[in-house]
């Protein structure tokens, strides 16, 4: 938030917190409290250190941190705010909750869209991805803060875009212009260089700058940083943002627009510290008549060690490791009356187990003298990883010197 309210000129601060993780793990926090699911930092460490600045620049902000509960953040804002003394006016986007809906869509023959499997009946949460229009309302109704729950994550750009020059509903190319604006930064430092390929050419991780998209009322792009920080906006830190996660790039489906991104074209800027660039060219088409929905629901829980292992022969160690350690729980289990496993990943990394078939082993075939186990566990019970838990402990201790492990065990949805 500092290097973008004190160096980025800006006239919106967006956030975007919310992913399909995220979703689960704010519905189990909202089920052990009303008051909680939505994203704190949000509230505590984005937003209160900062409100006074923030109102002071006249830089209103747009955030999906509403996450299952955006009355509840906004009301959290409100109280940051009025412990600052300043007066801003937050607008809550609502809507996407389909909880209430639940029985009605279960009851008309939905099923799981990969597997086939039946509508579950342990739903978590159901959230529809809204699209940009209600955001651009609440900004036109002079909203200072706009807090959302699940929409697209291209939207809270949008929005802002639609709002500052009136684009209308039926101006696709516009729409995909600003849909690609909100792609393009929607990860923050991704598009600087924080997951680049070439990662050895991006400088100063440690202070990496986050994203600037500045956008004209034609639907021109140009993404910069910050001054004076690190990262990198080259062609090849936003291509690569831009093909992340938009399915077939002619037709990227959103509520507002169907994007098309095949032919857009990304020029780097000479003579800009840190790298900038130009980006032209989105077309766009009229939305389907649906929107995506994502649902949550309690799977059971899941549990990971990670151990490391020293010494000759470290893979092969690993692997009897980890698998005297299934072997052992599964041994209590069936004296208890648990079922087994619904589902076990375990990998040596130092292996090359991560590349599968692709993996290179060492050359003397003695393999590394040093590895970590990674073992996950699924059970329908917690009780049952709870065991698991406990054995972790003793088989890193006992069964290889200085083998320790770290284990969590939690709701996996």
């Amino acid at each position: 938030v500092p290097q973008l309210l004190y160096g980025g000129k800006l006239d919106f601060l967006v956030f975007d917190y919310l992913s399909e993780v995220t979703m689960a793990l704010l519905a189990a926090a909202k089920a052990r409290s009303p008051v909680l699911g939505y994203t704190p930092d949000f509230v505590s460490t984005a937003m209160a250190p900062y409100i006074k600045d923030i109102h002071r620049k006249g830089v209103r902000v747009i955030s999906n941190a509403g996450g299952i509960n955006p009355h509840a953040c906004a009301a959290a804002l409100q109280e940051v705010a009025k412990k600052a003394d300043v007066d801003l006016k937050i607008a809550v986007v609502a809507g996407d909750d389909l909880m209430s809906e639940k029985e009605n869509l279960k009851g008309s023959g939905i099923v799981d869209l990969e597997s086939g499997k039946p509508f579950p009946e342990s739903i978590y949460s159901m959230n529809v991805y809204l699209g940009a229009r209600p955001i651009s309302r609440a900004l036109d109704l002079g909203a200072d803060i706009v807090v959302t729950g699940r929409c697209v994550d291209s939207g809270i750009v949008l929005g802002p875009l639609i709002h500052s020059f009136g684009w209308n509903r039926d101006e696709f190319d516009l729409l995909a212009a600003g849909s690609l604006a909100g792609h393009l930064i929607e990860c923050g430092a991704q598009c600087t260089g924080g997951i680049f390929t070439d990662w050895h050419a991006v400088p100063d991780w440690h202070n990496i700058g986050f994203p600037i998209v500045e956008c004209s009322s034609e639907g021109d792009l140009i993404i910069s940083k910050p001054p004076d920080t690190g990262g990198l906006i080259s062609f090849g830190t936003v291509a690569e943002q831009l093909l992340y996660e938009v399915g077939n790039p002619q037709r990227y489906l959103l509520p507002d627009v169907t994007c098309d991104f095949s032919e857009v074209s990304i020029t780097e800027i000479p003579g800009i510290e840190g790298g900038a660039v130009k980006v032209h060219g989105a077309k766009g088409s009229p939305p389907s008549k649906f929107y995506k929905v994502s649902a949550t629901y309690l799977d059971g829980f899941r549990a990971t060690a990670v151990c490391p292992v020293g010494g000759p022969k470290a893979v092969q160690k690993g692997k009897c490791t980890a698998e005297s350690i299934l072997k052992r729980t599964r041994l209590i289990f069936s004296q208890l009356g648990y079922e087994d496993y619904s589902a076990v990943n375990m990998q040596v990394l130092g292996s090359e187990d991560t590349y599968g078939p692709h993996a290179r082993r060492s050359i003397d075939g003695q393999g590394p003298r040093e590895a970590v186990i990674w073992l996950a566990v699924h059970h329908k019970q917690k009780e049952a990883l709870e065991i698991f838990s406990k054995e972790i402990a003793p088989a890193g201790t006992g069964m290889a010197p200085g083998l320790t492990g770290v284990v969590g065990g939690r709701p996996r949805v």
